[in-house]
């Protein structure tokens, strides 16, 4: 729907998050390790996170006293599907 891929934009405009997006690419990680990729907070980069959960794009999992976070390929492969169709592929 038109809202959720609005999120969807909005959330992968920003560069710290599509790295972030690249980081769990290759595997699922914490908040922790994902923060240590960046110059910044972890608030910062859990905000970060937040908005790419808001938008569908990761997804979180509570092990023990850590929150893992992993990639939501569907919703990716949704705006894919909507950018080549706008492309007219």
């Amino acid at each position: 729907d038109e809202m959720s891929l609005q999120n969807t934009m909005k959330a992968i405009a920003d560069p710290t998050r599509r790295t972030i997006l690249n980081l769990l690419k290759k595997g699922r990680l914490s908040a922790g390790e994902i923060s240590e990729n960046f110059d910044m907070s972890l608030p910062a980069v859990s905000k970060h996170l937040s908005i790419l959960k808001d938008a569908d794009l990761i997804r979180d999992e509570r092990e023990g006293k850590y929150v893992i976070y992993e990639l939501n390929a569907s919703v990716l492969d949704e705006a894919l599907l909507w950018i080549k169709d706008l492309r007219g592929d």
